[in-house]
C-alpha cells in the first residue's frame, strides 16, 4: 500500500464506486445483492487504492450475509474537515469484542465456511491510514454492520 501508492489527485468517488461495482458484477449478480448509494463526493486520494477499499467492504458485505439477499448502502457526509463514508449491510453482524481483530492481517473470525485469508480489512486500514483517515465499524449480530472510514477534505 505504501510502496505502490500513486500520488493523490482529485478522485470522483461516484466513478470509483462504479468501477468497484463493475469489477464485482459477477458476485453481485450471483448473490442477488442490491447495492444503493447516496451522492458521493470528489476527494483528494489515490483512486486506485480507494477502489480497493470500496471493493473489499462491498465484497465482505456480500460474503458475510444472512439468509436474505445482501442489501448494501453506501453514503458519505462532510463533517468539519473530513468526509465520513459508510458502507452499511444487512449481514450476519459482528460481536463488539472482535472489532479490532478484524483489521489485523491474516486474522479471521470465521472458519473456512467463508472464503478468504484475512487480508481485505487490513488493506482497507492501511489505505485509509495512508490517506490520513481512520476506519471503524458498528454492528449488531444477526442484524448487519456499518463500516465507516474517513478521508480528510472539504467540498471540491
Amino acid at each position: 500500500v505504501d510502496t505502490h501508492g500513486k500520488s493523490f489527485e482529485l478522485a470522483d468517488c461516484e466513478v470509483v464506486l462504479q468501477q468497484a461495482l463493475t469489477n464485482l458484477k459477477v458476485v453481485i449478480e450471483e448473490r442477488i445483492a442490491t447495492i444503493t448509494h447516496d451522492p458521493l463526493p470528489t476527494v483528494m486520494a489515490d483512486s486506485s487504492q480507494l477502489l480497493l477499499v470500496f471493493q473489499n467492504l462491498i465484497t465482505n458485505a456480500i460474503k458475510f450475509r444472512g439468509n436474505e439477499p445482501p442489501r448494501i448502502h453506501i453514503s458519505a457526509q462532510l463533517r468539519e474537515n473530513e468526509w465520513i463514508f459508510s458502507v452499511h449491510d444487512n449481514g450476519i453482524g459482528i460481536e463488539p469484542e472482535y472489532y479490532e481483530r478484524l483489521f489485523v492481517i491474516f486474522r479471521r473470525l470465521h472458519s473456512r465456511e467463508y472464503p478468504g485469508v484475512g487480508l481485505g480489512l487490513s488493506i482497507c486500514k492501511k489505505v485509509v491510514k495512508r490517506h490520513g483517515g481512520r476506519i471503524w465499524l458498528e454492528s449488531e449480530p444477526r442484524k448487519g454492520s456499518t463500516f465507516y472510514f474517513t478521508i480528510p477534505g472539504k467540498r471540491c
